[in-house]
């Protein structure tokens, strides 16, 4: 009796030791669920995908896409605020969520998840037809004051070019006549083909169109000039200091581990400086820019007090 009340005091001693060491196992032990709430060969999953691929040297394990479309990207990410917040999900957003929630479609916002890394930019665009009577965005400003109402944009209503549109309308005191379409390349289509006077565009639905003399881009939002379109003016320059962009980046879960959270930031800014990621994103048409935690939160609060204040143009 004695012998085995020793030896499992033993065991005992042996387990108290070995649990701190199981509890503090280091993060990720096992691959991270990517859920990208769009459809394969999208932007964002085109975007995610030169993410999810790159990704492994850094984070040690991979994080593999789950594709989960519907309602304007509210159903993955619906899911993915009701997943286990234990670090082993994330997903990702853009200024999409932040349109939707301010319009009704979900009560769901950037805020129900722990933002850990925005990672790539899609600069937008002022696109004219090249039939337009300017071809320079102070000669549009010129137009548009002189002719408030007339000139037809085409957006998506109610989604982020149709935010983009009313934050340039704020920002120059200008009035616009909204057309509506389902997707950028549709749009693009209608103002090449006359039915538009400017759009809403980036490089990879526009470029071809200005090339051959079609379109123009009149500005960029980017907050500086691209190496793209060395010769399109920022609104920036232009005297104000919007940035129309489509930022994605990667959340998880509200109230995942900070350790989780930290790991993943460090694995997303270490890719970010990688020059073969860097390339793959460029080849998509967009820009690596990554802000970590903080600075997401910041980009994301502002965001947040410019669509509120612009809810009631974006609800026409």
């Amino acid at each position: 009796m004695n012998s085995f009340r020793t030896m499992m005091a033993g065991l005992g001693a042996l387990g108290a030791m070995l649990a701190p060491a199981v509890a503090s196992a280091e993060y990720p032990e096992r691959p991270v669920e990517f859920i990208v709430p769009w459809s394969p060969g999208g932007g964002s999953d085109t975007l995610m995908r030169i993410v999810s691929n790159n990704i492994e040297p850094y984070l040690g394990v991979e994080m593999p896409i789950i594709n989960m479309p519907g309602v304007g990207g509210t159903v993955g990410l619906r899911e993915a605020s009701r997943r286990d917040a234990d670090g082993y999900t994330v997903a990702q957003i853009h200024e999409g969520l932040l349109v939707a929630n301010i319009t009704g479609l979900t009560d769901l916002n950037w805020d129900d998840f722990e933002p850990i890394g925005l990672m790539t930019v899609s600069p937008q665009y002022l696109v004219a037809n090249a039939d337009q009577p300017y071809s320079t965005f102070e000669e549009f400003l010129d137009y548009a004051r002189d002719n408030p109402g007339d000139i037809t944009m085409g957006v998506t209503l109610g989604g982020v070019p149709h935010l983009h549109a009313a934050m340039i309308e704020d920002a120059y005191d200008l009035e616009f006549s909204y057309v509506g379409y389902e997707g950028t390349g549709e749009r693009i289509r209608a103002l090449v083909g006359g039915n538009l006077d400017v759009a809403i565009g980036d490089i990879a639905s526009s470029a071809e169109f200005v090339e051959n003399g079609d379109l123009t881009f009149l500005a960029t939002g980017n907050p500086e000039r691209l190496e793209q379109t060395p010769d399109v003016p920022t609104f920036t320059e232009m005297g104000s200091d919007l940035e129309l962009l489509i930022t994605r980046g990667i959340v998880m879960p509200e109230g995942s581990p900070q350790e989780a959270r930290d790991t993943l930031e460090g694995a997303l800014e270490e890719l970010a400086a990688d020059e073969d990621f860097v390339q793959q994103v460029n080849n998509a048409g967009a820009e690596v820019s990554f802000r970590g935690q903080e600075d997401y939160v910041t980009y994301l609060t502002g965001l947040t007090e410019t669509v509120e204040r612009l809810s009631s143009a974006l609800a026409q």
